[in-house]
């Protein structure tokens, strides 16, 4: 299994939309027997959650999150872990907003302490 993502700092590695995570955002993540979760903000996002699973590679998990304008929207993403070869965590992820229309695929990479 690929390592566990408990207490991990993750970044996108490329800016989303407008108005979405980008390269400023910061996912703090939390891993207990199967449960993923985390907490997100920066850039045009004041606060975001998400809560799902984990079994083995794959994450499936929903968000929530409140931008800048006070808008809120929700939507699910199913994600690959990876191991990269210097032993960060990528996440290779496949999204689709619930609250809006859109839908995409990112990839975050976990963020050391002299990237931030």
């Amino acid at each position: 299994m690929p390592p566990s993502l408990d207490g991990l700092v993750l970044a996108p590695v490329a800016d989303q939309a407008p108005g979405q995570v980008g390269t400023r955002t910061r996912f703090t993540y939390h891993e207990r027997d199967g449960v993923i979760w985390a907490d997100y903000a920066g850039g045009d996002v004041v606060h975001g959650h998400l809560v799902g699973t984990r079994e083995g590679d794959r994450l499936d998990f929903r968000y929530v999150q409140l931008k800048h304008d006070g808008t809120t929207s929700s939507g699910h993403c199913v994600s690959t872990v990876v191991e990269l070869p210097d032993g960060r965590v990528r996440l290779d992820e496949t999204w689709e907003w619930e609250s809006q229309a859109g839908s995409g695929t990112s990839v975050v990479e976990q963020v050391t302490e002299h990237d931030d």
